[in-house]
């Protein structure tokens, strides 16, 4: 609910399309890094530099971590660092031409990306507010600036009337996922964080690509630096933990770095061919951490440094232990029974995997998933599926609140070994409600009260603890308390 409408749209055409596909659900981000490529060329090619630069600016673009393991995950990661990239391109070009009808364009992309992810919009604002606050606004600030931020805010209209009939969800969401990730104690992760925004080897680049647009001489590339320097400050504080969110603006950066440099690369072949192997290098490096490009047996050591590929695989033996579990269970009772699932990937691995094998869909309390209400609500037991132990802990004691019997009827592992949040995961069964009528846990409580919020970069981490109670109710009055609140 906290999240605009065109990625998990997307998503939706590729389940209709295709199905459950690996290859269906990846297609849309593929393209869309694919096309952030290009947009890195075409922008070294709008700050004037040769054929070579654009080469260099598109791979630099390509080897960009952020960029590498959003390609392929169906969530909003690879949409938001498009839309950044494109915004940044077309205020370039204005920069540089002069032609101010390219801010209807500029309105139209900050739009669009805000109907992929909110953070567009904040690069939008901050952007306009450094245009008309700075010398920029004496040679660019016309009617049209205004027509496009008119065009921006008439895309974004929809999203805000959603959010205002449906309680805000995306400022809830916010505040829990500052409160998790900004503060004091996350500046230097930040900080430090923003080196790996591109390949190790190509900082240079976007380090000289700052300094290239100070030293330009354009007001309006220079409000690309101030746009830089203020989120930088922003999210440093309010989301440190997140050190993803600058990433599309990078794509500017490293082209007008490419750029910059492109004649000190080239006065000594050496230097070039240096960058390159090291790119090559530590490209390589984390393709191996953030594409799903190792056997499934050798990806446990990557799950420290990025979740993806141990949060992608195992999936189906989850699903097949609680469909075991669920038809253990003698007809009469699972007549009168639901699933619980304490985390929504459990939720969902069980409704599209479980699809068509007997199981009953699932529900869950896990962030928005109680917005689809808690099934039969006369239901007298319940299979409740949780995470391991570092991820739920003490979750049977937490179900006996509720229920006078709780048995464990399997756990969950994956034949990899890999130690994801499923790993020593439990299913339960569990009867006799403590409450007639009433499987709620303790949803009397705001998300204000819910255990901190966490999010990886690559929006596949989930969350590390979990005080989920079997049941949420479908309508917004009945207060959701929760695992840790993720985000993409």
């Amino acid at each position: 609910m906290d999240q605009p409408a065109l990625a998990p749209l997307l998503a939706r055409v590729s389940l209709s399309l295709f199905g459950v596909s690996e290859a269906g659900l990846r297609l849309w981000p593929a393209l869309a890094a694919a096309g952030t490529v290009v947009v890195g060329g075409l922008t070294a090619r709008e700050f004037g530099g040769a054929r070579r630069a654009h080469l260099l600016a598109a791979v630099a673009t390509a080897t960009m971590p952020v960029l590498l393991g959003g390609a392929h995950v169906a969530n909003t990661t690879s949409y938001e660092v498009l839309a950044w990239a494109a915004i940044a391109l077309v205020v370039v070009r204005i920069g540089r031409t002069g032609d101010t009808r390219w801010w209807l364009a500029a309105g139209a992309l900050v739009g669009i990306g805000a109907e992929f992810n909110h953070l567009a919009a904040i690069f939008g604002i901050v952007l306009l507010a450094a245009v008309l606050l700075g010398p920029a606004r004496r040679t660019v600030a016309d009617r049209r600036l205004l027509a496009g931020a008119v065009i921006a805010v008439l895309l974004v209209l929809p999203d805000l009337w959603w959010q205002a009939r449906h309680g805000w969800a995306m400022f809830e969401m916010t505040r829990e996922l500052n409160g998790e990730n900004g503060g004091p104690g996350n500046i230097l992760s930040w900080t430090v964080g923003q080196f790996g925004m591109s390949c190790l080897a190509m900082t240079t680049l976007w380090v000289a690509g700052l300094r290239f647009l100070w030293r330009s001489g354009r007001p309006l590339w220079r409000c690309l630096v101030t746009a830089y320097a203020v989120l930088f400050v922003l999210f440093a504080v309010t989301t440190g933990a997140q050190v993803y969110y600058l990433g599309g603006l990078y794509v500017c950066l490293l082209a007008a770095g490419a750029v910059a440099l492109d004649g000190w690369l080239h006065s000594r072949p050496a230097r070039l061919r240096g960058l390159m192997i090291g790119t090559a290098a530590s490209a390589t490096l984390l393709a191996v951490i953030v594409l799903p490009v190792l056997p499934p047996s050798d990806v446990a050591w990557t799950y420290g440094i990025s979740s993806n590929s141990g949060e992608s695989l195992g999936w189906p033996e989850p699903v097949s232990t609680v469909r075991q579990a669920w038809n253990g269970l003698p007809p009469e009772q699972r007549a009168n029974a639901v699933i619980f699932a304490a985390d929504y990937g459990e939720a969902g691995a069980i409704n599209e995997l479980g699809r068509g094998t007997g199981l009953p869909t699932a529900v869950s309390a896990h962030n928005t998933d109680w917005w689809w209400g808690p099934g039969d609500p006369h239901a007298t037991t319940v299979v409740a599926v949780a995470p391991g132990p570092d991820h739920a802990p003490e979750y049977a004691a937490h179900l006996r609140g509720y229920f006078r019997h709780v048995h464990v009827a399997a756990a969950l592992s994956n034949p990899d070994g890999v130690h994801n949040v499923e790993w020593g995961g439990r299913v339960y069964v569990c009867t006799g409600p403590r409450r007639p009528g009433a499987r709620c846990g303790p949803n009397c409580a705001t998300t204000r009260d819910a255990p901190a919020p966490r999010k990886g970069p690559d929006s596949m981490k989930r969350p590390h603890r979990c005080a989920t109670g079997p049941c949420a109710g479908p309508t917004p009055s009945i207060v959701r308390r929760s695992m840790s609140v993720r985000r993409s």
